[in-house]
């Protein structure tokens, strides 16, 4: 199959997107005598995937990796390892960016005996009912029957993501390593770095083809959408690890049919603001306080550091936007910038998407349970079909239009006519309390989950 290289494009990047080996792309193009200088324009082929062995899942060799640690990582023998990859010709010298299979752990059985109970054979085998119920869709716990057969989920660590009010940058970026460590098919990179020089994490979930983005706390005072992304990002994990489903959707399989790319905090910056406050040691701490008005109370805060709005920052009619409702400069909400893409954050925000082939977008912000999908009749007839289905399943309201420009959404609408979304997660006042966390999770874990197959 022909492939034309784009720009940022290596082997590496290649093989894991086409679910293929470096060494298989090396095969198939004996002309690329220097793998180190590809160019944009530059035609390779992109030889046909060995096929993948059952109850398997893909890895991507990292640097460093042995087949021995990666046994021992995914808990598994070596033999086992070894026969479900039979394309090595030699398993000493795997080399980064290869891709092999990982075998899935069977699961046990468990007869329920008189007077079981799920909660009681899941505290029996030290796992949450959840968890339990995951692996035996279609179980009601009322009605467990003496001799039915359960199958039992390998224990797991406690949660890593705990939903709390103080769930800021530090608390994101420990949960990120956690995550990682513990479920090494989670790649974490960083998309660039806020005005303060924190790094701005993004995931990636996923090995196939087709690419899908979701982001979260644009907006400084709506950081609970990055608590509902990290516990999506641990859901995932789970669900792929445990070789199961949640509800109807296949998480094995689409991890190796859609790769998911997650950048949970658009605004580290802006998010400290408002969970941490400011000290008059901080950098920016005279021009904050004047911003807002000599106040220390940030909950209405949503802009970045330098008081500007990072989702007015887009080349989609900025200038329209600025002149309508901007004010004349920094401000806790609201003000454009100077000029479009004037802000570090939202730069590499741009440069994320260019970079990348999203099949949609969705930015989710809060609040009001509705979810913006046109821009100015430049988006496709598709959305309105997609729409349709996220409201179905988080009972959010559909709005096609608004009086709004310079947006993410808006932009990515309008570069590359393709479904872009804004999602307004709860209700009541931002920032919201993660009280309601719970309630906007169930709501919004089937956009999810749909936002991958659609």
């Amino acid at each position: 199959m022909p492939y034309t290289i784009q720009p940022g494009d290596t082997l590496y990047r290649i093989a894991a997107r086409f679910g293929v080996t470096v060494r298989d792309l090396l095969a198939a193009n004996p002309h690329i005598t220097q793998p180190d200088l590809l160019y944009p324009g530059q035609v390779i082929d992109i030889p046909l995937s060995a096929a993948q062995p059952p109850q398997t899942f893909r890895y991507i060799v990292r640097p460093g990796d042995t087949m021995f640690r990666i046994a021992q990582r995914f808990r598994v023998s070596i033999t086992s390892l070894l026969a479900a990859n039979p394309q090595l010709v030699d398993p000493a010298s795997i080399v980064p960016g290869e891709i092999i299979f990982i075998p899935r752990r069977a699961m046990r059985q468990y007869v329920v005996q008189p007077g079981d109970t799920l909660y009681k054979i899941a505290r029996s085998f030290g796992v949450s009912v959840s968890q339990l119920q995951a692996a035996n869709p279609g179980v009601v716990a009322t009605q467990l029957q003496v001799g039915q057969v359960l199958a039992i989920p390998e224990p797991t660590q406690r949660e890593i993501v705990i939903p709390r009010e103080d769930y800021g940058y530090d608390e994101m970026m420990a949960d990120l390593d956690a995550l990682a460590r513990r479920y090494p098919f989670i790649e974490v990179t960083s998309i660039g770095r806020s005005v303060l020089g924190r790094s701005i994490p993004a995931v990636r979930l996923g090995t196939g083809a087709k690419e899908v983005h979701y982001n979260g706390s644009f907006h400084a005072n709506e950081y609970i959408t990055t608590a509902i992304l990290l516990k999506f990002i641990e859901e995932y994990a789970q669900a792929l690890e445990g070789n199961r489903s949640i509800g109807t959707f296949n998480i094995p399989a689409l991890y190796n049919q859609t790769s998911l790319w997650i950048v949970p905090m658009v605004n580290p910056d802006g998010v400290e603001l408002v969970l941490e406050g400011i000290t008059p040691d901080h950098p920016y701490f005279a021009e904050v306080l004047e911003i807002n008005g000599g106040s220390r109370n940030f909950s209405g805060w949503k802009a970045n550091i330098r008081g500007v709005d990072l989702n007015d920052q887009f080349p989609a009619r900025w200038e329209e936007e600025a002149a309508r409702r901007a004010p004349d400069g920094p401000a806790p909400r609201d003000y454009p910038g100077p000029a479009p893409l004037s802000e570090p954050e939202s730069q590499a925000m741009a440069a994320f998407t260019q970079a990348h082939d999203f099949r949609l977008v969705i930015a989710f912000h809060t609040q009001g349970e509705v979810i913006f999908w046109g821009y100015r009749g430049l988006e496709p007839t598709e959305s309105e079909t997609i729409v349709s289905r996220f409201a179905e399943v988080s009972g959010y309201q559909p709005i096609r239009y608004v009086e709004s420009d310079a947006g993410y959404k808006d932009w990515f609408i309008q570069e590359y006519r393709r479904p872009g979304f804004t999602v307004e997660l709860g209700r009541g006042v931002n920032p919201l309390p993660f009280s309601h966390f719970w309630d906007i999770w169930g709501k919004t874990i089937g956009i999810l989950l749909t936002g991958l197959v659609v």
